[in-house]
């Protein structure tokens, strides 16, 4: 990646029983953490981002194609 170029990724954002935020990148295998406020949530995502682009080689990025809604 070249300095200064900026990746977008889609994070799917949750609330769990205790009142956390959980945020997770599906496009990144793993890469997921949580937060007391979504302020806090995003804070700790983009590091949880910047420390699964590190070890990239591993992690093959997969293409986000969206979220269906299913009633059953």
């Amino acid at each position: 990646m070249m300095k200064g170029q900026l990746r977008e990724f889609y994070v799917i954002i949750e609330r769990d029983e205790d009142g956390y935020y959980i945020g997770e990148v599906p496009q990144l295998k793993g890469c997921y953490t949580q937060g007391e406020t979504l302020d806090e949530l995003m804070i700790n995502i983009k590091e949880v981002i910047e420390l699964c682009l590190e070890d990239e080689e591993n992690n093959t990025l997969s293409k986000f194609v969206g979220i269906q809604k299913v009633s059953i």
